[in-house]
């Protein structure tokens, strides 16, 4: 799909830097605690750095026999002390500033990444699944959460060890500090040529974790039709094709990020005994103490320690960087437009934005072309003229194009070409949210919330009262069966309304309408889950809903509909018929072969 290639390059454009960048954008709104984290890890370094010195010096004022300087030394262990409680003191601040840091960040970034999901057009959200946006949203941001800890924590201090550790060994003595530097570099180069492997296992990892992720929603979700068809067997085959391929991609990836450590400590050991030679050699011709030599060997520990600990970091920062690229993918990711002010693109439609305020509801469809994808043409060339009032029922065979009227009109998608218009304004110039609230809508797939089935009710209108809302139950014949719950309009509503049957959950959805009151209504399958009994009942309330009120129903029985005031069939994303219920009977046409077909055994 055309989407699916629009993902797949933009996925291509967000590189491992694009991605840090992005990151350094939200720390930045949190500069001084990151500031302060800093200061800390500086006082933290150069204290633990102080400490070979005081060593140094202890054992200088020891060597010899007899010869043990025990005032100095009582001065020496006293400024030790007041070191290690310093350090102490400065690491431990440190780890709670970039603990809120980090978690700061996070909040920020899932907050953003929610708020643009709000924002995305449907058709992204329908060509992308579900389990995929939950990972990207869940999972990922937490294995980011793990490496920007990480790289806080150790990534300053190893840096600023590195640093600090060269300053104090050249202050020492130059030659052997030279030796350390010319090693240094073996030790990067191994660990950048290491990460740049483990980032594209990395980044597959995480993908294939979302494909999982989706997977097990998928099938969890509907466990009962799994059962019912008994497709137990292949969910099992999927999945473990999916394991299979996230245990190789996780396998190479800890495989590449396992060498890190490994080969930098060996380019470190080298380090050491580089410093421990040359150090030797001048102690011997008296250019160096024993303390210096304590203190140098001790450095060179210091130094490489950090090179050990960032190539962990390393291994968790690609990690971490892959799975914050697919958050940020989604985030990048072309928002809903609004308006259509660019009116070269869809060639109709005045500039500026309109208000639809107290509408009569008239609705007219000119010379509209749509499709799902683009070399799969659905609509073409369709014109309506609906009147103030109208009740309009669309027909036809599944994958006509009927819910497709009903997903033009709301904007949910918008026309490839020609336009729709409401009282003459053309919907596009409209805001999605002033537009909506224009309409009343009951689908056949029906949703509640988490919360109480009162707070269901009033999804639409929260400034509604209770006497309102359970007004609105007893229109839409809900409220007998509300009564009969343990806590009534308080009873909480489990997960989708799982609690309650799909007859009930429907009649939750139909009472939002009531309440609402819309100046348009539209029906898609709205009682399609209800028996027989109470649909006539709610038959009845909806045509004194549908009294003055434009009207759109989406039907397959086509008893439902016989009192429309217009009949629309459609056929191929066409309106082949028109007309009332008796006339499209008389004129013997697709309609008359739908309704006998429906009709026959009476």
């Amino acid at each position: 799909m055309m989407s699916d290639r629009k993902v797949e390059r933009r996925e291509k454009r967000m590189s491992q830097w694009d991605t840090v960048k992005k990151v350094c954008n939200y720390i930045r709104h949190y500069m001084f605690l990151a500031a302060l984290s800093l200061l800390c890890a500086f006082v933290s370094v150069v204290t633990t750095l102080y400490l070979p010195l005081l060593t140094g010096d202890a054992l200088d004022v020891m060597i010899g026999k007899g010869r043990v300087n025990f005032g100095d030394l009582k001065e020496i262990l006293v400024q030790m002390g007041i070191m290690i409680a310093v350090t102490g003191i400065s690491g431990w601040l440190m780890n709670v500033i970039n603990n809120r840091i980090t978690f700061l960040v996070v909040r920020d970034i899932r907050k953003d990444a929610f708020r643009k999901i709000q924002k995305l057009p449907i058709k992204y959200l329908d060509a992308h699944p579900v389990g995929d946006l939950v990972s990207r949203m869940i999972a990922d941001v937490d294995q980011f959460a793990d490496g920007l800890l990480m790289g806080f924590t150790q990534a300053f201090t190893g840096v600023l060890t590195i640093l600090l550790t060269l300053v104090f060994m050249f202050r020492k003595n130059v030659w052997i500090t030279l030796v350390v530097v010319f090693v240094t570099p073996l030790s990067l180069f191994v660990a950048a040529f290491i990460a740049k492997k483990t980032h594209s296992m990395f980044q597959k990892q995480s993908e294939t974790r979302g494909q999982q992720t989706d997977l097990i929603d998928e099938m969890v979700g509907n466990q009962q039709v799994v059962q019912a068809y008994g497709y137990e067997e292949k969910a099992l085959k999927r999945f473990d094709h999916i394991n299979e391929r996230l245990e190789k991609y996780s396998l190479r990836a800890t495989f590449f990020s396992s060498l890190t450590n490994p080969c930098t400590r060996f380019v470190n050991n080298l380090v050491y005994a580089g410093v421990g030679i040359t150090g030797a050699l001048f102690a011997i011709q008296g250019r160096l103490s024993v303390g210096d030599l304590s203190c140098f060997l001790s450095y060179a520990n210091q130094y490489t320690k950090p090179f050990n600990e960032l190539s962990s970091v390393i291994t968790e920062l690609q990690n971490a960087l892959a799975c914050a690229g697919r958050v940020f993918e989604l985030m990048e990711e072309e928002e809903e437009e609004d308006l259509a002010g660019e009116n070269s693109r869809h060639g109709e439609g005045s500039a500026g934005k309109s208000v639809l305020e107290d509408i009569q509801g008239s609705v007219r469809i000119a010379e509209v072309d749509f499709s799902y994808v683009a070399d799969k043409p659905l609509i073409q060339g369709l014109n309506l003229q609906v009147r103030p009032g109208q009740r309009v029922a669309i027909v036809g065979p599944t994958g006509c194009g009927k819910t497709t009227i009903i997903n033009l009109l709301m904007r949910f998608y918008d026309v490839s070409r020609g336009a729709i218009y409401i009282d003459g304004t053309d919907i596009r110039q409209v805001s999605r949210e002033n537009l909506r609230s224009q309409y009343g809508m009951v689908l056949q797939e029906t949703w509640l919330k988490d919360g109480t089935i009162l707070e269901n009710i009033l999804f639409g209108r929260k400034d509604a009262t209770r006497e309102e809302a359970i007004q609105a139950a007893k229109l839409s014949h809900a409220h007998s069966f509300i009564k009969r719950m343990p806590e009534g309009y308080d009873t909480v509503v489990q997960e989708n309304g799982e609690n309650l049957s799909a007859g009930q959950r429907q009649l939750l959805c139909i009472a939002r309408v009531f309440l609402c009151r819309p100046s348009i209504l539209i029906l898609d399958e709205a009682t399609s889950s209800i028996d027989t009994r109470t649909e006539m009942k709610i038959q009845s309330a909806f045509q004194k809903l549908m009294e003055g009120r434009t009207s759109f129903i989406v039907a397959h029985r086509l008893s439902t509909i016989q009192n429309a005031d217009v009949i629309l069939v459609m056929k191929d994303g066409q309106i082949i018929e028109q007309g009332s219920h008796e006339e499209l009977l008389e004129n013997g046409g697709f309609y008359r072969e739908l309704y006998m077909s429906q009709f026959v055994s009476e």
